[in-house]
């Protein structure tokens, strides 16, 4: 498991670091493909911290589905990653999570 960080997102959102990246891919002709062309491609990670949860209209909490440890699956973010000591992060809202891994 990641060292704990000392931030903490705010509302609905978690803060997931990615997964090692799996690189290019090589086609049998030889051509190489880099992994930013396939740019539909879900990404993983691991959710290290997460937000408080979501205030209703009422001003009730919602509290979130993932915790932290938790291996998700999502989209990529159209903002750039977070890089805290060479380790990237992005911290998105939960409902942008579509897989959890069990």
């Amino acid at each position: 498991m990641t060292k704990k960080l000392s931030l903490r997102p705010l509302g609905d959102r978690v803060m997931v670091k990615l997964a090692e990246k799996e690189g290019e891919k090589k086609l049998a002709s030889g051509i190489i493909i880099p992994d930013t062309v396939d740019k539909e491609k879900l990404l993983k990670g691991e959710v290290i911290t997460v937000g408080p949860g979501r205030k209703t209209d009422e001003g009730k909490r919602v509290p979130l589905d993932v915790k932290p440890g938790d291996t998700v699956l999502f989209k990529k973010p159209w903002d750039e990653p977070i890089k805290i000591a060479d380790v990237e992060y992005y911290v998105l809202p939960e409902s942008e999570i579509i897989l959890i891994e069990n």
